[in-house]
């Protein structure tokens, strides 16, 4: 591959905003996906395989492996939010069930062996819950020093949880997998260190209906796809333009949740954003700072915190996203996903 380009491991839960992030990454040709790994969250572990393999198959994207990873946290019990991401995880789509195979390998041999394979490459995208990484940081110690760099869609720092009143979905769902992997990254120079995009950022990343009609025209699809706060609960999109169709049918189905919780009728996009990022951090301002988690708080266990001013004694070990353009961030979206889109029609 050229210079140019940005390998990667890609570990999501898919999920809605997963989802974009995934078109996202096959609308990018920087973008070298060699590996997609699922773990539980939005929804179990295999539904999510599920919808890693249909999206690609789709797009027509070329063969990738999809693993199975972990199918529950390290400790806690499992927990999953079908009401926020639908039944099967993508809102109201109903994708071609997918012909593509599952690999026969472990999610956690998937980031140990390419990592080995090509030392100081790879870029780590995670969007999900931590579980898969920490467990191959577990098996691999060396991971993070081998690993160009990891990009994770988590935490809140000063900034309302979505979980609970201060933790955020991904860490809560496994908070003790999060505690080793910002412990392990601290290993690795300052220049290396994980970028965090943490609710703090995300939740500013709003989709609007005005995005996905702008999607549809720059996509060539008809009619322009028009997602209204007045239409009936579940209506379903007729773009002729299979990819658009679906992605509206998938976001529809979270802004109507955003709208039920008194957010408005948006979207708020934290895993595209993350996935940006990962091709290009010049998006994100960061701050350093030291970051661990809170394990044993009875109202607050998943709770991120961040050290900004050294109270700890402890070196940084995460660059955390404080500021960013949403505006340039759906420049690129719709730019990129339309023209892939229009690319399939």
């Amino acid at each position: 591959m050229a210079d140019s380009t940005t390998p990667l491991i890609v570990d999501v839960d898919t999920g809605i905003d997963d989802s974009l992030a995934l078109l996202y990454l096959m609308a990018s040709p920087e973008a070298e996906i060699l590996g997609i790994t699922c773990t539980a969250g939005n929804v179990n572990a295999r539904q999510v395989a599920t919808n890693n393999l249909a999206w690609l198959e789709l797009c027509r994207y070329r063969e990738v492996e999809v693993a199975l990873g972990a199918e529950v946290p390290i400790i806690q019990p499992l927990q999953t939010t079908e009401e926020t991401h639908g039944p099967q995880g993508i809102g109201y789509a109903e994708l071609p069930a997918p012909t593509r195979p599952l690999s026969p390998r472990h999610a956690t041999q998937v980031w140990i062996d390419n990592a080995r394979n090509r030392p100081g490459e790879i870029t780590g995208l995670i969007t999900g819950p931590l579980t898969n990484l920490a467990l191959a940081v577990k098996l691999e110690p060396e991971l993070p020093l081998l690993l160009k760099r990891i990009v994770v869609m988590g935490g809140a720092f000063n900034h309302a949880g979505n979980t609970l009143p201060t933790t955020e979905w991904n860490i809560a769902v496994d908070p003790d997998s999060a505690k080793i992997v910002f412990d392990a990254f601290s290993v690795v120079p300052d220049d290396r260190r994980p970028i965090i995009c943490a609710l703090d950022v995300t939740e500013r990343i709003e989709m609007h209906p005005h995005h996905i009609a702008e999607l549809s025209r720059v996509a060539g699809s008809t009619p322009v796809e028009v997602i209204s706060p007045d239409d009936e609960l579940g209506t379903r999109s007729v773009a002729s333009n299979s990819v658009i169709r679906h992605l509206s049918d998938a976001v529809r189905f979270y802004m109507e949740f955003h709208r039920l919780y008194d957010q408005g009728f948006l979207a708020h996009m934290h895993d595209p954003f993350a996935a940006a990022v990962a091709l290009d951090p010049s998006l994100a301002r960061v701050r350093p700072a030291t970051v661990d988690v809170e394990l044993a708080g009875s109202l607050t266990r998943g709770q991120t915190v961040a050290d900004w001013r050294g109270m700890w004694g402890r070196q940084p070990n995460a660059d955390v996203v404080v500021d960013t353009d949403p505006a340039e961030f759906f420049r690129r979206t719709i730019e990129r996903v339309g023209a892939l889109a229009r690319s399939l029609a």
